[in-house]
């Protein structure tokens, strides 16, 4: 089915679609040729971007689509929008501002694109989207291979319905349900592809039960201190085989509940025992995002997290689920001093680490694997050694 674009946007379309081919995340005609034809904007007219308010607090100001020529530039760019926000924590702070904590977005055209090129469809293939959000995804998809062949689920009404009524102003009419995504499909069924636009801590046993011999799975794998997109193939035993792929994650979590997220559960943090110098200081970590992703294989139950102290110090900190923590301050050089608490042994882990991934000559993110087997048990490894790390099953 074709959409029929506003007028206005049509360069902002072909602009975006030679953008993505040029960096290499559209690799194929065909993708090249639906995302030519298939009107962002429709999807987004309206979202939010972070920014500084005057008097120093971080807020996200309202913006709204329509024809003019900085409107469809900000659609059409290349980055995330952001297009909700939790009503629990959002506060309003002017006529057109709020705080708050995310929980919807278009995701960046780049990434979509990365990810879309990834799951490999072909013509005849039924494919599940798990996270429907603004509906330009699923018709993405709809273009590619057709209505009766994209399903799509979210677990809030709401953006289903709005997604649908966008989907069917651009010309297309996938078949959207309201549910939990990470229990697949409402109706059931078995589907060539899945692709999740939101972020979980292992691949869901629905998701296995709802894909057959030779199924991709394409989903970001959120590990705590970092994650990634993984590509899937399933066998005939129900184990999920492939590697971490090129594009870099980020996705929000999937959620239990339709428009908010629970509340963060954490131990008391223990207090401070003692500093030690680490010649692996913080730029290293936030400089080396395949590092991240192997601290997350590490310390699978671990976050990192910004900490400031009650003279307005950042650092970045680690941090157990048993209360234990280790900080590297933001601004320490090649022989920083690292602070911690708890377990002394949790910056030992990261520094590890560090002596692993350059001794095995900093290899990028995709010459890690994953593994999820059919009991549901998982494992990262690395390709060219096959050494394994396991991860945990969340409960």
């Amino acid at each position: 089915m074709s959409a029929s674009p506003h007028v206005p946007a049509r360069p902002h379309m072909t602009a975006l679609a030679e953008a993505l081919t040029a960096a290499g995340a559209v690799r194929t005609d065909e993708w090249a040729e639906v995302f030519a034809r298939v009107p962002r904007h429709v999807f987004v007219p309206r979202w939010f971007e972070q920014e500084t308010d005057a008097r120093g607090i971080t807020v996200w100001r309202e913006r709204r689509g329509g024809s003019t020529e900085g409107d469809l530039a900000a659609v059409y760019g290349d980055r995330t929008l952001v297009t909700a926000l939790d009503p629990g924590t959002a506060e309003r702070v002017d006529e057109s501002a709020w705080t708050g904590i995310p929980t919807s977005s278009s995701t960046q055209p780049g990434l979509m694109a990365g990810m879309l090129e990834d799951l490999d469809v072909r013509d005849g293939h039924r494919v599940l989207e798990i996270g429907t959000g603004t509906g330009y995804n699923a018709a993405l998809l709809s273009a590619r291979l057709g209505d009766g062949r994209v399903h799509s689920v979210d677990i809030d009404a709401a953006l289903v319905r709005d997604a649908r009524l966008r989907l069917s102003a651009a010309g297309f009419a996938p078949r959207l349900a309201t549910g939990d995504g990470m229990r697949g499909h409402p109706a059931g069924g078995t589907f060539d592809r899945i692709i999740a636009t939101c972020s979980v801590p292992s691949v869901p046993d629905a998701w296995i039960e709802q894909s057959g011999p030779g199924t991709v799975l394409v989903t970001d794998l959120a590990l705590g201190v970092e994650g990634g997109v993984v590509r899937l193939v399933v066998d005939e035993r129900g184990r999920a085989a492939g590697h971490f792929t090129t594009n870099a994650g980020r996705f929000m979590a999937a959620r239990t509940e339709a428009t908010s997220y629970p509340p963060a559960r954490r131990p008391r943090r223990a207090a401070e025992t003692g500093t030690r110098p680490s010649s692996v200081t913080a730029a290293d970590v936030r400089a080396h995002y395949p590092f991240r992703l192997l601290l997350g294989f590490c310390l699978p139950e671990a976050e990192l997290v910004y900490h400031v102290d009650d003279a307005g110090t950042m650092a970045l900190q680690i941090q157990g689920p048993d209360g234990s923590w280790a900080r590297a301050p933001l601004t320490g050089d090649a022989n920083s001093r690292v602070a911690h608490g708890g377990e002394p042994a949790l910056w030992d882990r990261i520094e590890e680490a560090w002596r692993w991934w350059n001794e095995a000559g900093r290899p990028s993110h995709d010459r890690f694997g994953y593994v999820r087997e059919a009991d549901g048990s998982a494992y990262a490894r690395y390709i060219p050694d096959g050494a394994r790390w396991d991860l945990p099953v969340p409960g």
